[in-house]
């Protein structure tokens, strides 16, 4: 989920962390801008709502860069609409990038990992994953899905060595939109996405004697 905010930041933290870093998004032209400012980095086109798509582009990146050490799932999508306004179309496109997308990415890399009996598999969430507000009837019935799905494979992959974890954004991510959407808001008010990066970076490296499952990250002012 390469994008201008969170995933972008999320791609430097990593490839400053020494990790060679496969950029994954349906277009290839912000990725692949990222890709060459960065080293050993490569850009891939993926669905991830798609199997087929999926399943094509890790073996890609398992030919030409080797097995996943670190997943960091930063996909998203969602439409604003209350009950009476969604289509059913919205609502499933939700489900098949927030939760289909989970298990379908999660699924090419955890038999490596269960193998090697180490690795990471990091989601990025979002507090409508606790709870339905009225204009989120397809995104956070969406997210929830993939917070229980990662519940689940922590329960089951924590043992065989695998850090399943969630980092749950509560707030504005900081993006040229939601600047030019909300002027009148000062710089603290919005969640930084180097901020972000860095709680991911630390959760894949955090000792397993004290492994997180789920972090609630909200900017100092935020209302919750």
């Amino acid at each position: 989920g390469v994008g201008p905010g969170n995933g972008a930041a999320l791609a430097r933290r990593f490839a400053a962390g020494g990790y060679a870093v496969a950029l994954m998004a349906r277009g290839a032209t912000l990725s692949g801008a990222l890709a060459a400012e960065l080293d050993d980095a490569r850009a891939y086109e993926c669905d991830v709502a798609d199997e087929t798509s999926v399943k094509e582009t890790f073996a890609r990146v398992r030919a030409e860069l080797g097995e996943v050490d670190v997943l960091v799932y930063n996909a998203g999508s969602g439409s604003w609409d209350s009950i009476e306004e969604i289509t059913p179309e919205a609502f499933e496109a939700a489900w098949r990038v927030n939760a289909l997308g989970s298990l379908l990415v999660a699924r090419q890399v955890i038999p490596a990992m269960k193998r090697a009996g180490a690795g990471s598999i990091i989601f990025i969430g979002a507090t409508a994953s606790l709870r339905g507000m009225p204009r989120t009837a397809a995104f956070a019935p969406a997210k929830a899905a993939q917070r229980i799905l990662a519940e689940s494979m922590a329960r089951s992959l924590w043992p065989a060595g695998i850090h399943v974890a969630i980092v749950v954004l509560d707030g504005v991510v900081d993006l040229p939109k939601t600047r030019e959407m909300m002027r009148d808001k000062s710089d603290d008010f919005f969640i930084k996405p180097k901020d972000v990066a860095e709680n991911a970076f630390w959760l894949s490296r955090q000792a397993r004697s004290a492994w997180s499952f789920a972090i609630e990250a909200r900017p100092f002012g935020e209302t919750w």
